[in-house]
């Protein structure tokens, strides 16, 4: 019965964006200015205040950013229905299972030439290569649990899972293909107890001592609020989330100074600096546009190709 109505909801979301816009967004983009959208998290407002940064400062034309779309099904119809032309954060493994329904690609550059290959030709849209990081599933600890374990990598729970209490994003636990199921199978142990739990929630029961170990989001600004220890997925369990920025075809044409421009953010921002980027507007309660505004001026709007 939840399926059902998950798929009447997803069907009704679709339905009312092909016959109309999202308020904010006219249906004329380009028209006037390039729209680029964001989404509801920390991590896509700030891409998509880095991209509307770079277009503004490398071109005269304006730029509106709506943000708050909520899920990559919504950004996607912006983009089919002529809403927006820039996408500013995308995700290799969400595009793949959800925009494309096709099934998950472990290895990074497989993934990536799929969806390359598929948006242009089913979308006429262009992925680009990665801003240099990936938002995907990870477990991480405390640093005194990883010295006390000797704990650097996923394997290395083996030894000790069995006296450890862990919080998981309750999705995950049910998930077929790359869930629960397959990563016990995958890495051969099972912790003492699992606990299934907001993926919100999970940083912060264990920086309180609540959980032993966790399974949250790679780039989420609490690591460095933390201090906590990511472990390396030694056996590449989870599947790539690269981050790229997809554009129209059509923007790309009506506009040729944007390709260039996008290609400039290519392998521009790693893991640890997104981590820093979403910790100063999570923690700090800075605005994303205003992070994204300072990482830009920081590093002279990559002017120069290696900034």
């Amino acid at each position: 019965m939840r399926k059902f109505k998950n798929i009447v909801a997803l069907f009704l979301v679709a339905l009312v964006l092909s016959s109309c816009s999202l308020p904010g967004l006219g249906g004329d983009a380009g028209k006037d200015a390039i729209t680029v959208t964001g989404g509801v998290t920390t991590e896509t407002q700030i891409l998509a205040g880095i991209v509307k940064g770079m277009v503004e400062h490398y071109t005269d034309q304006p730029v509106q950013v709506i943000n708050n779309l909520g899920s990559t099904t919504i950004n996607h119809q912006a983009m089919i229905n002529g809403d927006a032309n820039i996408s500013a954060a995308r995700y290799t493994g969400t595009d793949l299972t959800s925009t494309l329904q096709m099934t998950a690609e472990k290895d990074p550059k497989k993934a990536m030439d799929i969806v390359v290959k598929e948006f242009e030709e089913r979308y006429k849209q262009k992925y680009y290569p990665s801003y240099g990081f990936a938002n995907t599933y990870a477990f991480m600890v405390t640093k005194e649990t990883a010295e006390k374990y000797q704990l650097k990598k996923i394997s290395d729970f083996k030894k000790v899972a069995d006296q450890l209490n862990a919080g998981v994003d309750s999705s995950w636990l049910e998930k077929e293909g790359d869930g629960y199921r397959a990563f016990k199978e995958d890495y051969g142990f099972d912790f003492k107890r699992v606990y299934p739990m907001q993926i919100g929630l999970v940083y912060d029961a264990l920086a309180a001592g609540k959980m032993d170990a966790v399974l949250g989001y790679s780039t989420d600004g609490r690591i460095a609020s933390y201090d906590l220890v990511v472990l390396e997925d030694d056996l590449k369990f989870f599947p790539p989330y690269d981050a790229s920025p997809v554009a129209t075809d059509a923007i790309l044409k009506a506009y040729p100074k944007l390709n260039g421009i996008l290609k400039k953010l290519e392998g521009k921002i790693d893991t640890k600096t997104m981590q820093q980027l979403n910790y100063k507007a999570d923690n700090d309660l800075i605005e994303p546009e205003v992070v994204a505004q300072d990482f830009l001026k920081e590093h002279d709007y990559f002017s120069k190709g290696d900034n």
